[in-house]
């Protein structure tokens, strides 16, 4: 289902995208780059986070991780990762296939700043063997209310 709710809402918003299918899982950032023939930095992997309550997506680049202080400075709270069963509840995706299309309930998506360098990058397609292929300013423009700086790159 969540495959199909994410190619319905391209359809309706951004016929353009075609989703890349494929036979091993992009289920995590490394299968997904070896997956798609991309380097890591350019999976765009969507964080399902609680910040004071409020249940937020943050799009940021696959080889990057939350920074609880520019977090909190951003959102007013420290991140609390979701679990996986409140991840698919909230996002009509599993965990593996998170994306900011598609969503089963309405969630306030952000993009993290550090997507900007790339001129592609691949945010899964709701399932563990799919993803799109999108200039991270046209992400942005479908479905982040802002651009934040939540993320440190891993080294």
């Amino acid at each position: 289902m969540s495959l199909a709710s994410v190619r319905a809402w391209l359809t309706a918003h951004a016929p353009d995208l075609p989703i890349i299918e494929t036979e091993a899982s992009t289920a995590t950032v490394i299968e997904a780059a070896a997956a798609l023939g991309v380097e890591p930095g350019r999976i765009a992997k969507t964080l399902a986070l609680r910040v004071e309550g409020e249940i937020l997506l943050v799009v940021t680049r696959g080889d990057a991780r939350i920074d609880n202080a520019k977090c909190k400075a951003s959102f007013g709270g420290r991140p609390r990762m979701l679990p996986a069963e409140e991840t698919l509840a909230a996002t009509g995706h599993p965990v593996g296939g998170v994306c900011p299309f598609g969503l089963a309930t309405p969630l306030p998506v952000y993009c993290d700043v550090s997507l900007q360098p790339y001129d592609l990058v691949y945010p899964a397609a709701g399932s563990l063997t799919s993803s799109v292929a999108v200039a991270p300013g046209r992400l942005a423009e479908l479905v982040a209310k802002r651009w934040v700086d939540v993320c440190t790159i891993r080294e």
